[in-house]
């Protein structure tokens, strides 16, 4: 693996997929939304992600919006896509794409669709790896993709050359300390749980695959920089402050959510890839309301 491919800290963004109110691609939109994150100083940009509705968007689609990231990152920061695909194949095809496109590596979630069994789990992402040399984080979501890689599975994925990061959102915060303690620095631990940050910082992470805080960068970044400083008096009063916009990434509408959140502050749409819809009546009012007053009392 050769030393550029060691980005692994940091703040990665999960960033939007931005839609014309037809549900077509908006990528000038998309620019401007992923332009916001790189000039805050964020580590990478993770495209096609669950965030960035990787399932929703056709085969095509997924590769138009590496291939634009790539452009605007501009080699500045890395373009890290999501693969989530429901069979090997496809995966495989994809990831060779990404690659020839110019993206720096994965975010790799389990197969879609079907559950497997830890034997077929570890055989999904030990195929993967070797469809690229590009470097790759494992994406462990057993709340969302019902499929949980358990840090004795991590020791045996440890002989993967190119497996260097892992996106832990499992939303049980033991597993920093578990991984820690029997994977010793072998790789990578970021939080994939927003409203979970702060605790994850305090074990001991490398980096943080942020969701809401893609509508406010320059504080999200702050947050981090402020625990990279040790400054806990101050990144635990930011953190308070953005909570309430944190826990809109913890919900079965979280791309909805978050959409409408980036819209209400001037950097997205809430425009969605159908099945999902936009969010409507008294839900649609009450998430503008948190919204709102978290925005009304935001930090000068």
């Amino acid at each position: 693996m050769n030393q550029e491919s060691n980005f692994w800290s940091g703040v990665f963004p999960a960033v939007l997929t931005q839609l014309h109110p037809d549900q077509s691609l908006d990528l000038a939109a998309s620019a401007k939304h992923w332009q916001a994150q790189i000039d805050v100083g964020v580590s990478g940009l993770i495209v096609c992600g669950s965030l960035g509705e990787n399932q929703c968007l056709q085969q095509d689609e997924k590769r138009a919006v590496v291939k634009h990231a790539v452009e605007v990152a501009a080699g500045r920061v890395p373009v890290i896509s999501g693969v989530a695909e429901m069979n090997t194949r496809s995966a495989i095809s994809y990831m060779q794409d990404c690659e020839k496109l110019g993206a720096s590596g994965f975010m790799i979630m389990p197969p879609m669709v079907y559950k497997s069994d830890a034997r077929e789990t570890q055989h999904w992402f030990r195929t993967l790896a070797k469809a690229t040399p590009l470097s790759w984080m494992l994406y462990n979501n057993p709340v969302g993709y019902h499929t949980d890689v358990t840090p004795e599975m991590f020791i045996e994925l440890a002989d993967i050359p190119n497996l260097l990061a892992i996106k832990e959102s499992s939303a049980n915060t033991r597993r920093i300390t578990e991984l820690r303690n029997q994977t010793r620095d072998r790789y990578r631990i970021f939080t994939g749980v927003d409203d979970l940050f702060l605790e994850s910082a305090i074990l001991g992470i490398d980096g943080w695959v942020c969701g809401s805080g893609i509508a406010f960068p320059k504080e999200n970044q702050q947050l981090w920089d402020l625990a990279q400083a040790g400054k806990w008096d101050e990144c635990r009063a930011l953190y308070r402050w953005s909570q309430p916009l944190m826990k809109l990434d913890t919900h079965i509408h979280f791309v909805q959510y978050i959409k409408l959140l980036c819209q209400e502050t001037g950097l997205g749409a809430e425009w969605v890839r159908e099945p999902r819809l936009t969010l409507a009546g008294a839900e649609r009012e009450q998430v503008l309301k948190i919204i709102r007053d978290a925005l009304a009392k935001r930090p000068a």
